[in-house]
């Protein structure tokens, strides 16, 4: 994975991906101010529209994509995915998705995250993308094999053929969770999947996002996952943590498009 600094704003692309547009956006380089300072480019945190439009603006810009014909969701933390067939903002209702795939060229899929795990999806041999929201829910209830098998269903894809960028989330050592998590976790990923376990020290559970990702990934038949370990709640220069800044913060985007 590459940094990338264009015009004040930093992001990550994946070098194998060459003939895509894309970019995983740090908060560097917008104009929101206070705790949301500075790319952020969610619109439902109390920042200021304006702030965010031009902070969007600017990270379409980076990559050269077009945002007209930009697709989106309101992220609910499920796992229903949206295959984009009518780019751009349509009638004004925006669906609840938590994950979105097309084979449509120049049709940028945008998503918002601030400790969940952005997953990207591309398929060179049939030309398809997806992009996903994966926090504990969507993680539990296997939203990137999910993801997979909208590729598979909608564009023919084969598992095999599909690469994989695990983005920038919360990091195991920083995430404790509840016995409801835990519960839910060991009935998907079993308990030998090495996704959860104990805090020796504090005894508190512990949730591996990344590693329950690349494991759900992998049991759908992916070859290909590239994972971009960065803690957000560990990195709150580069990156919103909704944790680490106890909700008052705002979201980093990330935009991939054929």
């Amino acid at each position: 994975m590459r940094r990338v600094n264009h015009n004040g704003l930093t992001y990550y692309r994946n070098e194998g991906w060459a003939d895509l547009r894309h970019g995983i956006f740090t908060r560097r380089g917008g104009i929101s101010k206070s705790h949301w300072s500075s790319l952020n480019v969610g619109a439902s945190n109390g920042d200021d529209l304006d702030a965010v439009k031009e902070n969007q603006a600017r990270m379409f810009r980076a990559i050269d994509v077009n945002p007209a014909r930009a697709v989106s969701s309101w992220l609910v933390h499920g796992v229903d995915i949206l295959a984009a067939t009518n780019p751009g903002p349509g009638n004004g209702d925006i669906p609840k998705a938590d994950g979105i795939v097309t084979n449509l060229a120049d049709t940028p899929l945008v998503m918002r995250y601030a400790d969940c795990v952005p997953l990207l999806l591309y398929d060179a041999v049939k030309k398809a993308i997806g992009l996903g929201h994966a926090g504990w829910r969507g993680t539990v209830n296997g939203m990137a094999a999910r993801m997979v098998r909208a590729m598979q269903r909608n564009y023919r894809c084969e598992p095999a053929d599909i690469q994989a960028v695990i983005g920038p989330a919360i990091s195991r050592r920083n995430y404790p969770v509840g016995q409801d998590v835990v519960g839910q976790a060991l009935a998907y990923f079993g308990p030998r999947a090495d996704v959860i376990a104990p805090d020796p020290a504090s005894g508190c559970w512990q949730f591996d996002l990344w590693r329950a990702n690349i494991r759900d990934l992998e049991g759908a038949g992916l070859r290909q996952v590239k994972v971009l370990d960065i803690c957000t709640f560990e990195n709150t220069a580069d990156f919103y943590s909704h944790r680490a800044e106890n909700g008052r913060t705002g979201r980093f985007g990330v935009v991939i498009s054929l």
